[in-house]
């Protein structure tokens, strides 16, 4: 990904913040009082706003070292999602049987990571880019796979299985892993309230997930 920097923001401000998913939809009035919906976005995308996680002087200035290492907007960095990090659902422990990527066929050697979400009613899936080094587990039709029988590389969220492990056709194969959203600053100012002596605060420091 262009422009982006393999870090995380402070995991310490980032379960204080705020914020969530959005999607766009246009709905249009009809003259007979129906209504049509049309999806804009394919996807949904993630804002959040950091500045809630902001309570000492050294959070304060953990914000601006981190500002300013991204250069305000220019370079895009992780950030976990307060609610929403892993491939199961919280409170539940990470298995490799978590979310299907994928069915081999005999030659596939590459898989992407996604994450499912989905009722009775429908479903979405959605593109996992961000993995958390260390977390991931495979399985292949129900068998859990060794960690040297395939690679993962977490700037893409793409694992690989290696010679022999290559899925055979028609083998399901799933993965669990925890994972951070890409975002970038969507601001380029940060504005410092220095309430008090020991203290202060940023009122907002707004995120924006980027789409790949």
């Amino acid at each position: 990904m262009s422009g982006f920097h393999e870090v995380r923001f402070p995991l310490r401000l980032a379960l204080g913040a705020t914020g969530g998913l959005v999607r766009r939809t246009d709905i249009v009035n009809l003259s007979n009082g129906r209504e049509q919906r049309n999806q804009r976005w394919r996807d949904s995308r993630r804002g959040y706003d950091a500045g809630s996680g902001v309570k000492s002087l050294a959070d304060l200035y953990a914000v601006l070292e981190f500002f300013e290492a991204r250069r305000g907007q220019l370079h895009g960095f992780r950030f976990r999602d307060p609610l929403d990090w892993k491939s199961c659902v919280p409170g539940e422990t990470i298995s490799a049987a978590d979310q299907v990527i994928g069915t081999g066929d005999g030659t596939a050697a590459a898989f992407q990571l996604v994450k499912t979400y989905a009722d009775s009613g429908g479903s979405w899936v959605r593109r996992i880019a961000k993995p958390v080094a260390g977390t991931i587990v495979v399985s292949v039709d129900g068998a859990a796979k060794q960690a040297g029988s395939f690679s993962a590389d977490t700037a893409t969220g793409i694992v690989t299985f290696f010679g022999g492990d290559i899925p055979g056709a028609g083998a399901i194969v799933r993965a669990g892993f925890e994972f951070d959203v890409p975002v970038r600053f969507d601001t380029d100012r940060i504005d410092v309230n220095l309430a008090h002596f020991d203290a202060g605060r940023i009122p907002t420091i707004p995120l924006t997930e980027i789409l790949a």
